[in-house]
């Protein structure tokens, strides 16, 4: 994805991830989402290995197999998304530090308010956090 496109986001994936989120509680969760121009058409969960409230680390296989599956689809990656179990939708020093694919849009899912988690999306590009345009459709 370019900077400046909307990311489309089916509402069955938004509500995945929340319950993604919710499951991992009090860890991190981590995931992918993949598709065409902008528009989410499959969501990939990832093992936490961390296993940490704080940090995450997609299990290398588990990534492997779903960049794989992105590839044999003519997919490209969208987003890579990660939940804050008890901190703000924004990224972190953490999350900025150890970001690395410029071209994917950071989700962070925040479960401050486990009612109505809260899904932002953005750009972190040589240190720098940019908010992304995103829509939940559906």
């Amino acid at each position: 994805m370019k900077e400046g496109d909307l990311l489309q986001i089916p509402r069955r994936f938004a509500d995945e991830m929340v319950a993604h989120a919710l499951e991992e509680e009090p860890n991190e969760c981590c995931g992918l989402l993949a598709g065409r121009e902008g528009q989410a058409a499959r969501l990939y969960r990832v093992t936490n290995s961390e296993r940490s409230p704080t940090r995450f680390f997609m299990e290398p296989q588990e990534l492997y197999n779903a960049y794989k599956d992105i590839e044999e689809n003519g997919w490209e990656l969208l987003a890579i998304y990660h939940s804050h179990p008890r901190g703000k939708a924004y990224p972190s020093a953490t999350d900025v530090e150890l970001a690395s694919w410029p071209d994917a849009v950071n989700i962070v899912i925040s479960l401050l308010d486990r009612v109505r988690p809260e899904i932002r999306a953005f750009r972190i590009v040589d240190g720098q956090i940019a908010e992304a345009e995103m829509e939940i459709v559906g």
